[in-house]
């Protein structure tokens, strides 16, 4: 299904879901959806040599700093997922300050700071700087808005599942941040498009998850 625009990436997204709903997600049409999916994330990457630049150093100066097999497997997994979403880049040619900021969030638990008391507070600090950094673009790429969501989603699940004693803790975190991007991918499957994520204004779950988990950490002996 042809895009207009090769650089919108929420069109070309939607134009791959509703030939997979149109094809009643049949084997052959998963295969096709895979292929052309990952197809047009490698042309996009092609299509955004400084970006992908950007992404390579910092991934590369992360992997200098990691220890063990498990820390470098965890920071080229975030550089693939990273490498194959440039295209959510649009128009914009390379990583912003607050995109950066945000891998960095995303790849804490494979530093040595990921581990220390004090890790829940700076993942929240980087938030909320990240966050500050973004709205003074003059454009926000949905890069930079769907990175912040899996970074968020990948540090806080790594240090529930690694640290927090609590099993009711742990299953309130990991709704909290597992349940969204769970649901709106069933959506996105199910209808053929993709939804418009949930932004609460006043009732924000993960953020309140965040303060509780980044505070038992920091106190616990």
């Amino acid at each position: 299904m042809p895009v207009s625009d090769p650089t919108d990436s929420r069109a070309a997204t939607n134009a791959l879901l509703g030939a997979l709903k149109q094809d009643r997600w049949r084997p052959h049409a998963v295969a096709r959806f895979l292929w052309q999916a990952a197809d047009r994330s490698v042309r996009q990457a092609a299509h955004h040599p400084r970006a992908l630049t950007h992404t390579t150093a910092l991934h590369g100066l992360l992997l200098a700093l990691t220890r063990d097999r498990g820390d470098k497997a965890w920071v080229a997994t975030s550089w693939t997922l990273g490498a194959l979403h440039l295209g959510l880049l649009e128009h914009r040619d390379g990583l912003s300050p607050a995109d950066a900021l945000t891998l960095l969030r995303g790849n804490l638990p494979a530093t040595i700071v990921g581990s220390s008391r004090v890790s829940g507070v700076l993942a929240i600090a980087s938030d909320l700087a990240d966050g500050r950094l973004a709205r003074r673009q003059a454009t926000v790429s949905p890069f930079g808005d769907y990175a912040d969501s899996f970074a968020d989603a990948a540090f806080w699940t790594w240090l529930v599942l690694r640290h927090e004693p609590s099993r009711a803790v742990r299953a309130a975190a990991i709704a909290a941040w597992a349940l969204p991007v769970v649901t709106v991918t069933a959506l996105a499957v199910s209808r053929g498009t993709m939804p418009e994520r949930p932004r609460p204004a006043l009732l924000r779950p993960a953020a309140a998850m965040q303060g509780v988990v980044a505070v038992r950490h920091l106190l616990r002996r």
